[in-house]
């Protein structure tokens, strides 16, 4: 009996033990730890396969162009080169002034330094250079054209009507075009703006007076503001300015003029000065 009322130990409530909830956190552990390394050999993986892929391209592209490449500079080597709007010049000077000729790559060519450089030819005035696909240079000139002969210092020089130098004539001439003498040659031949201008007002001068009076102008250019035009033996005062203005205002007077003399001959009023404005001077020479 009196066992029956002995106390019994306590039961303790069921659950897991220590060793088995140990056991199983590091199960987890190892499962994270698996994916990762999995995760990591995955990554590895992925970019190996990215670097072999990039790599192959890189190769089957050195080889594509060390195939290929031969044929696509065939494909773009010139085999013509055009050049239209010549006259007087000689198309090898052209040529060897551009630099372009064929079996050149047509993408080397630079149109822009074609261009300056066929355009320091004294004859060429203006140049177009084109690339036309896929074997062609094409040039496009336009010739300077003789308008004048300048006499300076001693020699003769074939112009254009902008008082370009274009050849030099030494003692040669052409009697077909006017003349123009006073200038200075060394600034002549460095293309001086002043000297171009004296030169191009003689040219304009020799246009207005031909269409009036047949032979061949002279102008004296050395003081621009009193250029001296000569034909037929009567000599003509222009002022730097309005050289049209100048011209039209004698030709209203010339009807009434009857001392003009233009066969270089007789005791008629052979100076006419036009620099004055709304007047017309003639005086005669002695």
């Amino acid at each position: 009996m009196m066992g029956m009322f002995r106390k019994r130990p306590p039961v303790s409530s069921p659950g897991p033990r220590k060793n088995q909830w140990k056991g199983l956190r590091t199960g987890q552990e190892i499962e994270v730890k698996r994916g990762r390394t999995l995760a990591g050999w995955k990554t590895i993986v992925r970019w190996g396969g990215a670097m072999t892929f990039v790599g192959a391209v890189v190769w089957a592209g050195t080889v594509g162009v060390q195939q290929v490449g031969p044929f696509l500079r065939q494909l773009l080597e010139i085999h013509t080169v055009t050049v239209d709007g010549l006259h007087r010049v000689d198309r090898k000077e052209i040529l060897d002034l551009a630099g372009v000729k064929p079996g050149m790559p047509i993408h080397h060519v630079l149109t822009s330094a074609v261009k300056a450089r066929v355009e320091a030819h004294p004859w060429i005035k203006e140049a177009v250079v084109e690339r036309v696909p896929l074997h062609e240079v094409r040039i496009a000139v336009v010739e300077r054209k003789p308008a004048v002969v300048v006499r300076a210092g001693g020699e003769n020089f074939l112009g254009d009507k902008e008082g370009h130098v274009l050849v030099r004539l030494g003692h040669s001439d052409d009697g077909s075009l006017p003349m123009v003498t006073g200038i200075d040659p060394e600034k002549l031949l460095r293309s001086d703006g002043a000297v171009r201008q004296a030169v191009a007002a003689g040219v304009e001068l020799a246009r207005l007076m031909g269409l009036a009076y047949e032979g061949r102008l002279s102008v004296n250019a050395a003081d621009p503001e009193n250029l001296v035009a000569a034909v037929r033996g009567v000599q003509f005062h222009f002022g730097e300015d309005a050289l049209g203005d100048q011209w039209q205002r004698f030709q209203q007077v010339v009807p009434a003029m009857r001392t003009l003399n233009f066969d270089g001959a007789g005791d008629g009023a052979s100076d006419v000065d036009l620099r004055y404005e709304n007047r017309v001077v003639v005086r005669e020479r002695g």
